[in-house]
C-alpha cells in the first residue's frame, strides 16, 4: 500500500505542470485557450504555366487564445517553397507570417501567397500536392492542396 500514495503524488505533481504549462502562453486574457489552435481550410495550387514554378493559396485559421508563426512550408513536389507577401503591386519574401489569436491567416491571389520554387515535376489538374507547414510554437500541420485549372477562382469556384 506504500506505492499508492506516490502514484497520487506523482499525479498530482504532473497535473499541476501541464497546468502551469498551459498558462505560460504569452498576452493570454486568461479565457480560452492559452495556445494555438490550428487550422487549414481552401488549399489549392491553380496548374502551373511555367515548368518551374507554381503558387499556392490557403487559409490558416487560429481560434486559438496565443499568436502563431508560420516559419517554413516544404513539399516534395519542389526543390523549395517560399513564402511571399504583395503589397502595392510589389512581391516581397517572407521568412515568417504572423498567425493572431483568434485570427487568420490569409494567402489568396493578388495577396500572400507561396511559391513553389525548381518543381521536380509539373502538378496537374486533377492531382494533390502534399505541403507541410511548420510554425514556431504548434506542431507541423500536414495538408493536401489540390490543383484545379490555372485561371481557379476560389469565389466563382471556377
Amino acid at each position: 500500500m506504500r506505492h499508492r500514495p506516490a502514484l497520487v503524488t506523482a499525479a498530482a505533481a504532473l497535473a499541476g505542470a501541464l497546468a502551469l504549462a498551459g498558462c505560460s502562453g504569452s498576452g493570454s486574457s486568461g479565457s480560452g485557450s492559452s495556445k494555438a489552435e490550428l487550422s487549414v481550410s481552401g488549399p489549392y495550387m491553380p496548374q502551373p504555366v511555367s515548368a518551374d514554378m507554381a503558387a499556392g493559396f490557403l487559409t490558416i485559421a487560429n481560434k486559438g487564445g496565443a499568436e502563431d508563426e508560420l516559419t517554413a512550408v516544404t513539399s516534395d513536389v519542389a526543390g523549395q517553397v517560399t513564402m511571399h507577401s504583395t503589397m502595392g503591386g510589389a512581391m516581397q519574401e517572407k521568412s515568417s507570417f504572423a498567425i493572431p489569436a483568434h485570427g487568420q491567416l490569409v494567402f489568396k491571389s493578388g495577396g500572400n501567397h507561396l511559391m513553389f520554387e525548381k518543381l521536380k515535376h509539373t502538378p496537374k489538374q486533377g492531382q494533390t500536392v502534399t505541403v507541410k507547414l511548420t510554425f514556431a510554437k504548434s506542431g507541423p500541420l500536414t495538408v493536401e492542396m489540390p490543383v484545379k485549372s490555372a485561371t481557379y477562382n476560389p469565389s466563382t469556384g471556377h
